[in-house]
């Protein structure tokens, strides 16, 4: 152990950044504290400018290697680092629910095997990239995939770990190098990654780990010429300035944002499976960008749904996240959670009713809340308060209920429940959403694209996409003549 190390649940945590291959410590530090108890866990090395320029340098200096290094090897490397990330699982588990207060079964079971997935997914779909060829009058066409540059990778304190290496595994599938920006309040698991990476024997380099305040390395990351792509999962304020420092540079942005998105429940619905979707809507104490924040039901079942669903939503168990039997944790911050409480108190005092919840409780918990008597063109409605809290409105018609959906700047998905197979295509024709589910949530597949519509984000990562985005693409036509025979 040295002065940089801490001991989280037993887990040795190093609190430097990692930049080429080492780790660098700063002069200050900043207090990553947990979400469950208010805790202090400890310093961690607080980024600057020198810090995020020394990053990029790091990857601009380790790109040429390995945008050369054949893509079986870049394949190799990144499934060494899945198979670092499955021996650790229990350490990163525990690591980052202690950091952002998620469930420990969720991350043991469901979110760090699939870190590991992410790891081998993109691994996987770049050794069988390819276009097919095709003729131009007698000319051969031929799509190639080249690396980009050093990319910087900016991501949120929700799911950090899954989010960021839903970033970091395409990027340096596609042969680029990265740095990647944690969010501050959730650092821990980003620091263990870096040491499962250089285990697997991912060259110096290749992935470097700025932590720090974003308003302090942010623009330096950003606006720095030799950043060749930028992928940012976060809110639209901070989307905005960042698109703002790129434009010097006019650097390729990847923006995937916040959401208010709807949950349409029709009357030829299987309203227990409705209700399940919408009681779902909680998980991770409402931190989800993709969550279905507004329930629409047709008015004709609206009664018997609200009963349901305030039954299921009784069955809750809030508390410590770290216990088995715990359904929602902590809010992720004291900050957070005031906001929560402002968009509720303010809805609250413009006519809504609590038929849920509504209330803080002690510590950083919000009690899941279902709000009602809510106007479409209140800010409980239309603006994204990610946190547990849902409103319900209701409709007469399919027209209504479209038009209600849309009716935001958002624009990320959309969840629909309904018994009718040609309903279920009329509507998703017309919902504006990057994803839509319909009689299900949250089924996610690599291969899929992925992004936001509107104020939602921009452009689409998964799948091909991700390489679309992380590579330029190149079109190489040959001619049919002009050979020489060389025997």
């Amino acid at each position: 152990m040295t002065e940089h190390t801490l001991t989280v649940a037993g887990v040795a945590v190093d609190t430097r950044h990692w930049i080429g291959g080492e780790r660098v410590a700063s002069a200050e530090t900043f207090t990553d504290v947990s979400p469950i108890d208010g805790s202090v866990i400890g310093g961690i090395s607080r980024g600057t400018e020198a810090e995020a320029v020394a990053a990029v340098a790091a990857a601009k200096a380790a790109f040429p290697a390995w945008a050369a290094t054949p893509r079986a090897e870049r394949a190799r490397i990144l499934h060494a680092i899945a198979d670092g990330v499955e021996k650790r699982i229990e350490d990163l588990a525990i690591v980052e629910t202690t950091d952002n207060g998620a469930l420990l079964r969720s991350h043991r079971r469901g979110v760090m095997p699939r870190v590991a997935h992410n790891f081998r997914f993109f691994a996987d779909w770049l050794l069988n990239l390819e276009h097919g060829d095709f003729e131009t009058r007698g000319h051969t066409n031929h799509v190639s995939w080249d690396p980009a540059g050093p990319s910087v990778l900016i991501t949120p304190w929700n799911a950090p770990l899954m989010l960021s290496t839903w970033k970091v595994a395409p990027a340096l599938a596609a042969g680029n190098t990265v740095v990647l920006k944690p969010a501050e309040w959730t650092p821990l698991t980003a620091s263990l990654l870096a040491d499962i990476a250089a285990e697997a024997g991912l060259p110096a380099g290749v992935l470097n780990i700025v932590q720090g305040y974003g308003s302090e390395i942010g623009d330096a990351l950003t606006s720095h010429p030799d950043v060749r792509r930028i992928s940012f999962t976060g809110s639209v304020p901070t989307a905005k300035r960042i698109t703002a420092s790129v434009a010097a540079n006019l650097t390729p942005l990847s923006l995937e944002l916040g959401g208010k998105s709807p949950l349409l429940v029709f009357a030829d619905a299987d309203l227990d499976l409705a209700v399940d979707l919408a009681v779902e809507q909680y998980d991770n104490a409402g931190q989800v960008c993709l969550a279905a924040t507004r329930i629409l039901v047709e008015e004709s079942v609206a009664e018997e749904f609200t009963r349901r669903f305030t039954e299921k939503a009784a069955t809750i168990v809030q508390g410590d996240p770290r216990d088995e039997a715990t359904d929602i944790g902590p809010n992720i911050h004291e900050r957070q959670l005031e906001k929560i409480d402002g968009f509720v108190r303010r809805a609250l005092d413009a006519g809504a009713r609590a038929v849920v919840g509504g209330r803080r409780g002690e510590g950083q918990y919000y009690a899941p809340t279902l709000l009602t008597d809510v106007a479409q063109d209140s800010e409980i409605v239309q603006e994204e308060v990610f946190g547990p809290v849902l409103t319900l409105q209701t409709f007469t018609t399919e027209e209504e209920a479209v038009r209600l959906a849309n009716d935001t700047r958002f624009g990320l998905a959309a969840t629909l429940a309904t018994g009718d197979r040609d309903r279920a295509a009329r509507v998703t024709e017309r919902l504006v959403a990057g994803t839509v589910w319909v009689n299900c949530f949250f089924v996610r597949d690599l291969q899929a694209p992925f992004g936001g519509s509107r104020h939602s984000g921009v452009g689409r990562e998964g799948g091909t996409w991700s390489f679309d985005f992380y590579c330029d693409l190149k079109n190489t036509v040959t001619a049919p003549k002009g050979w020489k025979d060389h025997g």
